[in-house]
């Protein structure tokens, strides 16, 4: 008989309330400010590992001790258009800086499609880690963000005021 691994899910308490992480044996699956519609019932010491070392590169984040993470992804949800402007958001917009969702779908190589691309911002499944709240208005003005725009200036706040941690 073989016992199918699902994901595995955590919460963490962070300084703009709790955190729902959930990984599977290949890597991080979600990151949510909400508890995901299906709560992982399989376990592996992978998973146990992915999900531990989530917890403490965030903990880095919110002590302002680190600007990236290198935890590895395991995307499991999303249209190729927005695995696209995912991937433009883990690789083209670095820790401390903001670009417009005009930027956004031009760096995606989409120009015309600022709108889809925010609302593949909105269905980005790892928060934070792929950082959609780094996206604002062409106008200067924060934007929306589907966790609320006060957890959306903390992360920004945070993020604004250090420079060159690479830890």
């Amino acid at each position: 008989m073989r016992v199918e691994l699902t994901e595995l899910t955590r919460i963490y308490e962070s300084p703009i309330g709790s955190l729902w992480i959930t990984a599977d044996e290949k890597g991080l699956t979600g990151l949510s400010f909400s508890r995901p519609e299906d709560i992982g019932q399989g376990y592996s010491s992978c998973m146990q590992s992915i999900l531990d070392r989530t917890v403490g590169e965030l903990a880095e984040y919110f002590a302002d001790k680190r600007s990236f993470f290198d935890i590895p992804l395991h995307i499991i949800k999303g249209t190729p258009f927005q695995r696209r402007i995912w991937q433009v958001l883990r690789q083209d917009v670095n820790y401390g800086e903001t670009i417009s969702y005009v930027q956004e779908a031009i760096l995606a190589g989409y120009p015309r499609a600022c709108r889809a691309a925010a609302n593949a911002n909105h269905a980005n499944p790892i928060a934070i880690i792929i950082p959609c709240h780094r996206v604002i208005a062409a106008s200067g003005k924060i934007g929306g963000y589907g966790a609320g725009i006060e957890k959306k200036r903390f992360l920004l706040d945070l993020e604004s005021g250090s420079e060159n941690k690479n830890k």
